[in-house]
């Protein structure tokens, strides 16, 4: 999308100045569809922050996250957001979604081709 969607920056306001993670959607990008719960970005960030301190290789990394943690509470911004932050998300690929145990990803709202309200549940058989 050249412009991104204004509802759908509103959502992801909304998400942001409420704190909350349980708004669900699914979103296409260049093709992908991933589907997933919504999280205000410093949940986001310190979530990632603290896989990344378990991994021995990555845990330096943790700090670039963890400098927005839920404790700073929203973000003072003026501008309207530029991101959606997944959390327990995955990638649909036919039948299967990946990672099994849900993922967190970080999407640029002006990628998102077609989105919409809810999650898509996948099947194992």
């Amino acid at each position: 999308m050249s412009k991104p969607d204004e509802l759908l920056v509103d959502i992801a306001a909304m998400v942001e100045s409420e704190q909350s993670n349980q708004m669900s959607l699914t979103v296409v990008v260049q093709g992908a569809v991933i589907t997933g719960r919504l999280a205000p970005e410093s949940v986001w960030r310190q979530r990632v922050a603290e896989v990344l301190e378990q991994s021995e290789r990555l845990g330096p990394f943790s700090a670039l996250f963890a400098s927005a943690g839920p404790d700073t509470g929203p973000p003072q911004r003026k501008e309207p957001p530029t991101h959606l932050y997944f959390h327990v998300a995955r990638i649909l690929q036919g039948s299967i979604g990946l990672p099994e145990t849900g993922g967190m990803y970080r999407i640029a709202i002006k990628d998102v081709g077609a989105w919409t309200v809810g999650d898509f549940s996948y099947s194992e058989r």
